[in-house]
């Protein structure tokens, strides 16, 4: 089957801005009904809930044959080749202490490739998109990732595992070994966002391990077509990756093990 992907994007950023909607009514206004998942850092709110449902019912009416995978509601497997991968809200933390860094992600994949990838932060207005092989845009505009090449001029971006307290492998010692050669170093909270800060240029770079697919799927396609690299490294319990313009990805692979 071949698919209009423009058109298919449209629908993406459509879903992406409903829900985005619906995320703002509820931001900071407490009554959340949170809760806790695989550990007392990884938690869940009722608009990550509402948001998963709302996207999956809106791929099921123009995509009844494709499968989807959720962060809430795992695959609904339609033995497809197509699969959409939906992070209704990437920073529920931030979400849920009434920090603005948060967003909805989705991806759309053929053959375990991305075609294309949708990521709106909707406190911030700001919609990033791509579509394989047609550039990166931030609303509309085209971006590219930074030009930097020192890490010493850099600012890169990184996040810690929800079992960083008991896991052996937390990020903690790449973290101490990188730290003493940037500018700066952020935690924004949103692998989706840090991802797309990296496409815009407004992040130099990024890393994390324990990620999983919709953390990262539309977000990786939006740096690649910014320019950017995506490499993975080392990680037993989900997936790892840096992110940057090629040549600072590789100082910055000197640090992470």
């Amino acid at each position: 089957m071949i698919i209009d992907l423009e058109n298919t994007l449209e629908l993406a950023v459509t879903w992406a801005k409903e829900v985005g909607e619906v995320q703002r009514s509820y931001f900071r206004g407490g009554h959340l009904d949170i809760e806790t998942k695989s550990t007392v850092h990884d938690v869940v709110t009722k608009v990550d809930k509402l948001s998963e449902s709302m996207l999956i019912e809106r791929i099921g009416k123009y995509f009844p044959e494709y499968s989807v995978l959720g962060e809430e509601s795992g695959e609904h497997d339609a033995h497809s080749d197509y699969l959409w991968v939906v992070d209704p809200l990437d920073g529920t933390n931030n979400y849920s202490q009434g920090l603005p860094v948060y967003s909805v992600s989705i991806g759309l994949q053929y053959r375990g490739e991305t075609l294309l990838g949708v990521v709106y932060a909707p406190y911030l207005d700001e919609l990033y998109t791509a579509i394989r092989g047609k550039g990166a845009f931030l609303n509309g505009v085209q971006i590219h990732v930074s030009d930097k090449t020192e890490l010493d001029r850099s600012v890169l971006a990184t996040g810690f595992p929800y079992d960083k307290g008991i896991h052996p492998v937390n990020n903690i010692d790449n973290l101490s070994r990188i730290l003493p050669h940037l500018r700066g170093i952020r935690r924004m909270g949103s692998a989706a966002y840090d991802l797309c800060g990296v496409a815009a240029g407004f992040l130099d770079g990024y890393w994390e391990l324990g990620l999983k697919l919709w953390d990262v799927c539309a977000g990786v396609l939006i740096v690649q077509e910014a320019g950017g690299h995506v490499e993975p490294f080392r990680d037993d319990r989900g997936i790892a990756i840096i992110a940057a313009n090629p040549l600072l990805l590789q100082k910055i692979r000197d640090y992470i093990q």
